[in-house]
């Protein structure tokens, strides 16, 4: 059964610091439920990050807590900007809740960590790719749908090119490279896309050859995106639905795997020879 779609990181952020206020006062929930009403299972979920507070509640805590006027105001903040998706908005009703969700965390990480067994990464698609890629693994969405989607994908690479960019390391298995996808031509561009984009300060890639032989990463593809300020989350998009993972153990599961990727991939400067050469074998 899939893991629910986690909260977005400004929720997660404002929950690990009510927390840490109300331990820093030396208070149980039930102390905090017998001064301010609030039910200890709805505080609980408030730092679960597992339910958004109303305003009014969140100001009875900060009361309680003691809090500086100035962090008031940021935390305040905080909560009003939870819910806040930008340029995501114009698609989020037509994107699923787990996607919409994804997107939220590539755009607040830090750096991201992909390792793709069979695609290219997203982050590093061409548009035409994109467009043979997301029909040919979704069949039932209809032309206009896809071309959503492309959009939304053409969207999110903007992350690696603003003020601040996302620091993407990208492993991929040679079968990537290999795999023909919307015919020569653009499976070509799309490779020397691929060499164009690794040149980036912020975009390192690899890629596992075949002679590599069995490593940890062929059960499937997953993303750990890391934070600044918060936990890291694992990503996995299966058959089976996507699924967040967000404790400890498992992003650490995770975190180990990719570093083993990163030792039995080639090196980025051998990789992008790599898939310079197979473009050329594609003309």
């Amino acid at each position: 059964m899939p893991a629910r779609t986690p909260p977005t990181v400004r929720l997660r952020r404002l929950a690990s610091r009510l927390f840490k206020l109300r331990e820093a006062q030396g208070l149980s929930r039930e102390d905090v439920a017998e001064r301010t009403g609030i039910n200890p299972a709805t505080l609980y979920r408030i730092e679960k990050a597992r339910g958004r507070p109303q305003a009014r509640t969140l100001q009875a805590l900060l009361a309680l807590y003691e809090v500086e006027p100035a962090e008031r105001v940021q935390l305040l903040q905080l909560l009003k900007d939870a819910g806040r998706r930008g340029w995501l908005q114009a698609y989020e009703n037509e994107l699923p809740e787990e996607y919409s969700a994804y997107i939220e965390f590539e755009d607040q990480a830090r750096e991201v960590w992909n390792y793709e067994s069979l695609y290219i990464p997203g982050l590093l698609q061409t548009e035409e790719y994109a467009r043979a890629v997301i029909p040919g693994g979704m069949p039932a969405l209809s032309p206009d749908e896809v071309e959503q989607r492309v959009a939304v994908r053409m969207e999110r690479q903007g992350v690696l090119r603003r003020p601040s960019p996302l620091h993407l390391w990208a492993i991929c298995d040679e079968a990537a490279l290999h795999r023909v996808v919307g015919g020569v031509q653009v499976t070509r561009e799309q490779l020397l896309h691929l060499v164009e984009m690794a040149k980036l300060p912020n975009v390192t890639l690899q890629v596992i050859p075949f002679d590599a032989g069995a490593h940890p990463g062929m059960p499937g593809s997953f993303v750990v995106m890391n934070f600044p300020a918060d936990p890291s989350v694992v990503y996995i998009d299966s058959m089976a639905g996507d699924l967040f993972l967000e404790e400890e153990a498992e992003v650490r599961r995770y975190s180990g795997i990719y570093e083993h990727l990163r030792a039995v991939a080639l090196s980025p400067a051998v990789s992008v020879d790599l898939v310079r050469c197979r473009a050329e074998a594609c003309e």
